[in-house]
């Protein structure tokens, strides 16, 4: 019984190995018909996947043995026909097995081939002529499941045994056993190995194609965070502003509202840029609008620049952190003082922003947006080999504090 309930698992098996079959093929073939209907390239993908089904045909070799055993030309022919049997529920159960890693790495896989090689000496010591054609079956079962550096040692070791065996039944007839076990072992090897290098390499181009669109999403939507969150806080200050200056001041109201105006646009060419990918900040721009958002928030705006000029992509990376660190600073420390300090070296450029008033990172970050605010600057630097450091002042307040060294690699990404 247990046998038998073994037999039934192994046609389970193969009944759920077809259907697998089955519906990768039809999935491949409604790509290619959806490509050509749609005039687009075709589906790269080969098919699908080898499995046990593309080495069964091969067991066509054992159909000499088959019919000397139904001819009655086998001596003790129920020993021939379990021997037989035997073989062919080996062969089928290490070959299915063989496309799955773990399974062709497990000890029952390999214990399996080794019963493969003890029946087909037996088998062919015992009746030789066409039970020899065993060798090359044996063979090619080894070459799908051995890989790696010890194929060519086993490899040339069946051949040696194939050889033996055969040449005790068959004098130098065996040449022809031993070099199809040997041909048999090799070419299934490369082929599958080929085989499965190939799809791996696509499966590799693909997930580096899906990390490159998701890095462009985390660009744009990091970039719109931060052009968004800095332009809309601008405008409500300027607008509060306007508010308080419209009873006592029209000119000045008026000016604060040409202000919103221009910063409006401004944040629409901005946003223009951000979404072809090419914008670079001017720091000197930034500190220009710094100084105005600070002033239409009642916050004294102190401004020191010092240093070599600096290279385009250094001075976008300090403007989005000047453009976060007074987004900040406006938005919630309640400071009435800022100062602002770029100071550089023919190494280093420093910036740093600080304030006389509470805390002015956010208090609840914003949920469902990766890689935004003083975070997402963090990683912007980092990229580029600098630092941020954020926290409280030494002498009160808040400081977010930016060091850049002006030959960091890759400034031009981390800037995007």
């Amino acid at each position: 019984m247990p046998g038998m309930e073994g037999i039934r698992c192994q046609i389970r098996a193969l009944r759920a190995e077809r259907r697998r079959w089955r519906a990768d093929m039809q999935r491949f073939k409604a790509e290619r018909r959806a490509a050509r209907r749609s005039g687009g390239a075709m589906p790269e993908n080969p098919g699908p996947p080898p499995t046990g089904f593309a080495l069964l045909p091969w067991l066509l070799l054992g159909m000499g043995a088959f019919s000397n055993l139904l001819q009655g030309r086998t001596a003790n022919p129920w020993i021939g026909g379990l021997g037989l049997f035997a073989f062919n529920s080996l062969y089928i159960y290490v070959t299915f097995r063989a496309f799955v890693r773990t399974k062709r790495e497990a000890r029952s896989t390999r214990v399996a081939l080794v019963l493969m090689g003890v029946i087909t000496c037996g088998l062919a010591l015992g009746y030789g002529g066409t039970w020899l054609y065993f060798f090359p079956l044996l063979g090619l079962a080894t070459g799908a499941v051995v890989r790696g550096p010890w194929l060519g040692r086993i490899g040339f070791g069946l051949t040696a045994l194939a050889a033996a065996v055969s040449f005790v039944r068959a004098g130098w007839d065996a040449v022809n056993v031993a070099y199809g076990t040997f041909l048999s072992t090799m070419v299934t090897a490369a082929i599958l190995s080929l085989s499965e290098a190939v799809r791996e390499l696509r499966a590799a181009r693909e997930e580096l194609a899906r990390r490159a669109v998701e890095k462009e999403r985390m660009r744009f939507s990091r970039d719109l965070h931060d052009l968004l969150g800095h332009t809309l806080s601008v405008i409500v200050v300027k607008s509060e502003a306007a508010r308080r200056l419209a009873p006592r001041d029209l000119d000045a109201a008026l000016a604060q509202v040409t202000d919103i105006e221009s910063v409006g646009r401004q944040a629409l060419t901005e946003i223009r840029e951000a979404v072809t990918g090419y914008r670079e900040g001017s720091l000197a721009t930034e500190l220009d609008g710094a100084r105005s958002v600070l002033a239409a928030a009642r916050v004294e705006p102190v401004v020191r620049q010092s240093g070599p000029p600096l290279v385009p992509q250094t001075e976008a990376l300090l403007g989005w952190v000047l453009r976060e660190a007074v987004t900040n600073v406006v938005r919630h420390s309640d400071a009435t003082r800022c100062e602002i300090t770029v100071d550089g070296t023919a190494d280093l450029v420093r910036l740093t922003v600080s304030d006389n008033g509470t805390d002015a990172s956010p208090a609840e970050p914003e949920p469902g947006v990766g890689g935004t605010g003083l975070k997402g600057l963090t990683e912007r630097l980092a990229a580029a080999g600098g630092s941020l450091r954020a926290g409280p002042a030494p002498r009160g307040g808040f400081e977010v504090r930016a060091e850049l060294p002006v030959d960091a690699a890759d400034l031009t990404e981390a800037s995007r």
